[in-house]
């Protein structure tokens, strides 16, 4: 089986070993095939909404002789996946609203899973809040850099379960997740240094006269102002 990729090695460290799993927008497979032949799921449903890559995902499956344990299935979401099917699902690699909208569609389906592992792209602090809207619950979360992209993982469970803690309740739960920045996740830090650097370019290119930019000078600042306490909780008790 040919390697894959940090961001999904992290995906799969994710998964609890034992539970049959779906992965949501599969794109060629890759997951999946890493899940089962390792053993760490017993079974798996890969899912796409595209026929192209799925079909892509169907060929890689057979060829690693695991066509038995995973099942391909075209689908729009969660649309195609029935209640108890699987108890971990996974979905990741798609933007923030897109991955909220397939939960809402799918709330059925996903309130009766076990666990939940999501990777957001974009709009991340959007998609905590609705999470906590929603009930669900907090078991873990994970953060890597590859590619010069910042992944941020986490892997929640439906209030149901019983099981997590209280996913976000500060702004910077939010923003930057609870358990990063309780365990001084250094990814983090090298994120927040980052995001820093370029506020503060952004700031030192914008003209500070005139009414036209003190609105975007404002939220320039404001967005530093939170980048900089968020670091500073984490240099609390050590370098990052």
């Amino acid at each position: 089986m040919k390697p894959i990729s940090n961001r999904l090695e992290a995906l799969v460290s994710m998964v609890t070993p034992g539970l049959p799993v779906a992965d949501i927008g599969c794109d060629h497979g890759f997951l999946s095939m890493a899940l089962v032949g390792r053993g760490i799921a017993p079974s798996a449903i890969a899912m796409d909404l595209r026929p192209g890559p799925l079909g892509q995902a169907t060929k890689n499956i057979a060829a690693e002789g695991l066509s038995e344990q995973i099942e391909t299935r075209l689908s729009d979401g969660l649309t195609k996946l029935q209640v108890g099917e699987a108890s971990s699902i996974v979905i990741a690699g798609m933007g923030g609203r897109l991955l909220m909208h397939i939960l809402e569609e799918g709330a059925d389906v996903a309130g009766a899973a076990q666990e939940l592992i999501l990777q957001p792209q974009s709009e991340i602090p959007l998609v905590r809040h609705y999470l906590v809207d929603h009930g669900y619950r907090l078991l873990a979360e994970e953060m890597l850099l590859e590619d010069g992209k910042y992944y941020m993982l986490m892997k929640v469970a439906p209030q149901a379960t019983g099981a997590g803690e209280v996913l976000a309740q500060r702004e910077a739960d939010f923003a930057y997740g609870k358990l990063l920045l309780a365990h001084k996740h250094p990814v983090l830090g090298e994120y927040l240094r980052w995001e820093i650097g370029l506020k503060e370019e952004i700031l030192s290119k914008l003209p500070v006269d005139g009414d036209a930019h003190q609105g975007r000078r404002g939220e320039v600042e404001d967005a530093l102002c939170s980048l900089r306490a968020a670091l500073a909780e984490l240099e609390e008790e050590g370098d990052v």
